[in-house]
């Protein structure tokens, strides 16, 4: 608002030669008083910094600023107030540029903070997911109370349709709850007693009553919050780069303003003086490496805002430029490329035996055992809806299985062993036992009444995207490790499933971390995939460690990337958002270097030879503002970054997706 008239009266004047135009718009009194408060007020924290840093001997684009402002407003100060202590031909003022320079460059800076505004949208969208208040049950009383007031061990009732307002674990009740601005994952997740729930997730249709775990800091939307803001805040190796390249670049502008001077107050057109003053001034101002400074941080805001959205968070801004500099990617199996928990894979029958009856009776007889393939089986067994009727008897038998009398029929399941004690021939069931076994599954032999029926087979069951995921992870040049404590056979089984060639497999936890260095010694660049407690000082070993989000506490800490879908196409999208941004970065980079090389000689003079042009202040500072805004503009292409189909997390910014809330796009 001040240096709007000022710079109209000038511009006016000048280029429209208006001789209607009211002589106080000229009148440098009228330009003094009007630019001195954005000199002095405006510009101080510029001023500021700029001084420390010539006074530390570390000057920077603020230094090169208030030099050249403070040459210009102290030279027309002088003239403003003694004229005539120059010659008319040298009277000029130059107020206009100084308060048009200074607001040139409070935009450009409004613009910069706007774009890292926009960076962390989706934090404040994570934000505004929590609850204010939550529904407390104490001594009997149930109260409603805010949400900073909850406490660790707190019964929490949750009505259909609310959020989650903490962390806890489910007591009472059963409801489907939507974790997808958690996991990416838009299926609701069933909750039934002791199952674990995330606060500000949604409630379904059913009422639950939650015990209380984790709260404000604790809780996984604190950490996610704070995980998104260290990446943000951190710096990339290549950003110490860029400082070090800026400590020498400013002393070098210094020294070509100081020789631009020199030769045209030597060799310069009269008035050689205005001319050195002019052309040293837009030397200070095109040289501001403000585009310089703005390169790398901000792409690696954007960069690392564009990968929560699709539910990878990114520690810091090392990690992310590492990631895209991998060759080597090391996989743990169970929980990674696999569910991480078994589940009946198959159901063969022998002779005249109806498949589903013989799992309807291998069912019953195991409904009663606490094993975790008995599990795997009556879970199974639901999802076929096999029919299953209740055992009269049941007796478990330590290391070979269980056996059980149902509707008057004798059921075994289990091992050769247990068939063999009962009398039962277990020859027939050799061949398929052992195909099973080579596809890196338990085979549970079934038999009934004293003969043969048939076996059923159970495995860890590999995640549905886990194939097209190493398909990517190999197309994009990285070679894929699977390595596991499991047995050398099931190891080969799920890799020869999932296209993986090499395997490192029967290897003790403490021994994971020693064979990520033996890579690293051969001189590759390693990322370690894996979820488990087991898995943390590879996690924390190899170049960049990416925990699988359902994973443990402690292996999501060790890791530099989480993924929040525990999908291994994270892997491949954080790689893709590394490159993209480090790409992006150079980009910046070349912008604001070659803005640089080309308008510094072009603001010395270099044209004037030639074809008698003299660039103006007012456009060397335009030009540096167009520089920045040309830098923060590329680095927002990065919010447009796709993936491919095939490696797309379940929720892709994007992508027509079904969601309940605005706010689950950002996170």
């Amino acid at each position: 608002m001040l240096t709007v008239p000022v710079l109209f009266g000038v511009m006016t004047k000048d280029f429209l030669n208006a001789t209607w135009l009211p002589g106080i718009f000229v009148n440098p009194w009228f330009a003094l008083v009007l630019i001195t408060p954005v000199f002095i007020y405006t510009g101080w924290p510029i001023h500021r910094a700029g001084w420390l840093g010539l006074a530390h001997r570390s000057p920077d684009m603020n230094s090169l600023i208030t030099l050249g402002t403070f040459a210009a407003f102290l030279y027309s100060l002088t003239i403003t107030l003694a004229p005539s202590i120059a010659p008319v031909r040298l009277r000029g003022v130059y107020y206009e540029e100084v308060g048009f320079i200074l607001t040139l460059i409070l935009f450009g800076r409004l613009i910069e903070i706007r774009a890292k505004a926009g960076t962390g949208q989706a934090i404040r969208s994570l934000l505004g997911l929590q609850a204010r208040t939550a529904r407390v049950i104490r001594d009997g009383i149930e109260a409603e109370l805010p949400i900073e007031d909850v406490l660790p061990g707190d019964l929490v009732l949750v009505r259909p349709g609310e959020k989650i307002p903490v962390d806890g674990e489910v007591v009472e009740g059963h409801s489907a709850v939507d974790e997808s601005m958690v996991t990416g994952e838009p299926i609701p997740i069933e909750k039934d007693l002791g199952a674990m729930v995330v606060g500000a997730t949604m409630n379904g249709t059913g009422s639950l009553r939650i015990r209380a775990t984790r709260v404000g800091a604790d809780s996984v939307l604190a950490q996610i919050v704070e995980m998104v803001r260290r990446a943000q805040s951190s710096s990339a190796p290549i950003q110490r780069l860029v400082d070090k390249v800026s400590s020498v670049f400013v002393p070098v502008v210094v020294f070509s303003i100081l020789a631009a001077f020199a030769i045209w107050y030597i060799a310069g057109p009269t008035p050689v003086f205005t001319y050195a003053l002019i052309t040293a001034v837009t030397v200070l101002i095109i040289a501001c490496p403000c585009a310089l400074g703005l390169a790398t941080p901000l792409a690696v805001m954007v960069g690392t805002g564009k990968a929560a959205t699709s539910g990878i968070l990114i520690r810091s801004a090392e990690a992310l430029e590492t990631a895209g500099k991998l060759d080597t990617i090391v996989l743990d199996k169970t929980g990674t490329i696999t569910a991480g928990h078994p589940s009946l894979t198959d159901v063969v029958a022998f002779g005249d035996t109806n498949p589903m009856v013989m799992l309807g009776l291998a069912t019953a007889a195991e409904a009663d055992s606490e094993h975790p393939l008995a599990s795997a089986i009556v879970e199974g067994a639901a999802n076929r809806h096999a029919e299953m009727t209740k055992a009269q008897s049941f007796e478990s038998i330590t290391g070979q299985g269980v056996r059980a009398i149902i509707d008057g029929r004798v059921v075994l399941v289990g091992n050769a062993r247990l068939l063999q004690g009962a009398g039962v021939d277990d020859s027939v069931f050799a061949d398929q036992a052992r195909t099973l076994s080579s596809n890196g599954k338990t085979a549970m032999l079934v038999a009934i009444d004293g003969n043969p029926a048939g076996l059923l087979g159970v495995a860890d069951s590999i995640k549905e995207d886990s194939i097209e995921a190493v398909a990517e992870l190999r197309r994009l040049g990285l070679e894929v490790i699977m390595l596991t404590g499991d047995a050398q056979l099931t190891a080969q089984a799920v890799a020869r499933q999932v296209g993986i060639d090499k395997v490192l497999a029967e290897v003790r936890p403490e021994d994971k971390a020693a064979e990520i260095g033996r890579l690293q010694s051969e001189g590759r660049r390693v990322a370690m995939v894996g979820d488990g407690i087991n898995d943390a000082p590879a996690l924390a070993k190899a170049d960049v460690g990416l925990a699988i989000g359902t994973g443990t506490d402690v292996a999501i800490e060790a890791a530099d990337v989480t993924l929040m879908s525990g999908s291994l196409a994270g892997v491949c999208i954080a790689i893709g958002v590394s490159r993209a941004t480090m790409r992006n970065i150079r980009q910046n980079l070349t912008l604001a270097f070659g803005y640089n090389i080309i308008g510094i000689p072009i603001a010395a003079g270099l044209l004037y030879p030639f074809f008698g042009i003299v660039l103006s202040p007012m456009i060397a500072a335009a030009a540096m503002a167009l520089s920045s805004l040309s830098v923060v503009t590329n680095a927002n292409r990065l919010r447009r970054l796709r993936f491919p189909q095939s490696v797309a997390v379940p929720h892709e910014v994007g992508e027509a997706k079904p969601r309940q809330t605005d706010a689950t796009e950002s996170v």
